[in-house]
């Protein structure tokens, strides 16, 4: 791990010197020592540095920059005080989640703005006193260009999935957000699993003399999760091979990635057309209907969900014991998102990736930026342990 300034590792929460009040919140939801992440970068963002921070999917980066910037929120003050920007609605409502239950004791007012919402409930909500806020880019900009969310009180601004929201079509709406500006007292906080180049460029750019915790590429798929590959010669026969591992794994919760929403919807009709129970995710569904399915999957009234990228990043599903790759995705960051889904917290997982040749170069790139393999899967399936 490359680390541009000592940190100090903290090997438990009470040594870290955080308010008694948000101690009894970390205990309660379930914490009972820090994760690696949790022990060198609570305390830079708790002491008011800029960091840049990279750590493996499934080990506690949500909590890290939870716990870090509630330290510095002035309970007497009842405005934003902590910004969370994230780049889907679904990983917005986690943190949330959590970011209430460890505060609950302090306590901290959270809120979570996102679209497909009532613009009337965040105005509300935000005027009744809102200190921690997380949202998506497009809702949290309405809100900051309308003054509804006013930004003088912003101590601690975080981006998660950093590289994601400093490129593409994130890139844009996150400047038109940092355009309209933050004091110069507010401190910035970057995460996410994988970090190309270009993004730690960036990131450099708006950080002032930031803490650096950063992965070299090998040392970013996780030890805990076992990858296999299945060789198909045509996309069509995919399906079949799906149905023989369906057939053969006693699978507790799985996800199966697409790529598209168009393939994700034929793949889940056709699965469940052969008696497969399962639900469909993607971007382009109605709001209310994401979040009934999500939860539905969450609670485990469904055990298998197919999703396009959306849900590639940060959902924290500890039941999910498997992901199927039915497509690779189309760039390698995401391969090792998705399969992050599984293997949380150092529990087992297990990855299998259908492979066709037109996807050989891109396995073969996986393989060798992140210096890893893919086993053949094997023919007795009873061999995979699913946790």
């Amino acid at each position: 791990m490359e680390t541009n300034t000592e940190v100090t590792i903290y090997e438990t929460f009470d040594e870290m010197n955080l308010p008694e009040k948000l101690l009894r919140g970390i205990y309660s939801y379930g914490f009972e020592k820090p994760s690696k992440i949790q022990q060198m970068g609570i305390t830079p963002i708790k002491e008011g540095r800029d960091v840049l921070f990279q750590s493996q999917s499934g080990t506690g980066k949500s909590a890290c920059f939870i716990i870090g910037s509630m330290c510095r929120i002035d309970l007497t003050i009842n405005k934003p005080q902590v910004f969370v920007l994230v780049p889907t609605q679904e990983l917005a409502k986690q943190i949330y989640t959590v970011a209430k239950q460890i505060g609950n004791y302090l306590p901290v007012s959270c809120y979570c703005a996102i679209g497909g919402t009532p613009i009337r409930d965040d105005i509300k909500a935000i005027d009744a006193g809102v200190q921690f806020i997380v949202g998506t880019p497009g809702r949290m900009y309405y809100l900051m260009d309308r003054n509804i969310i006013q930004t003088q009180h912003i101590k601690i601004l975080v981006l998660d999935e950093a590289d994601q929201m400093l490129e593409d079509r994130f890139y844009k709406q996150v400047m038109c957000i940092l355009d309209i500006g933050f004091p110069n007292t507010t401190r910035v906080a970057l995460f996410s699993a994988t970090m190309p180049k270009e993004v730690v460029t960036v990131a450099n750019k708006m950080l002032l003399d930031p803490v650096k915790l950063l992965i070299p590429p090998e040392q970013v798929t996780l030890e805990g999760i076992e990858q296999y590959v299945v060789n198909v010669e045509k996309d069509e026969w995919k399906y079949e091979s799906l149905c023989d591992i369906y057939k053969q794994l006693n699978i507790n919760q799985a996800l199966i990635y697409c790529n598209k929403r168009q393939s994700a919807e034929w793949l889940s009709d056709k699965l469940s057309n052969d008696g497969y129970p399962l639900l469909c995710i993607h971007g382009d569904m109605e709001n209310a209907e994401r979040r009934k399915r999500m939860d539905d999957f969450r609670d485990g009234r469904v055990r298998v969900l197919i999703s396009t990228d959306l849900l590639a990043r940060g959902i924290d599903i500890q039941q999910i014991s498997l992901v199927i790759n039915y497509e690779l995705p189309m760039n390698r960051e995401n391969y090792i998102h998705r399969i992050g889904r599984s293997g949380r917290f150092g529990k087992k997982g297990v990855a299998i990736n259908l492979i066709s040749k037109n996807e050989l170069k891109m396995k073969e790139d996986i393989e060798t930026y992140y210096s890893t393999s893919m086993s053949e899967l094997p023919m007795d399936l009873s061999k995979i342990v699913l946790s």
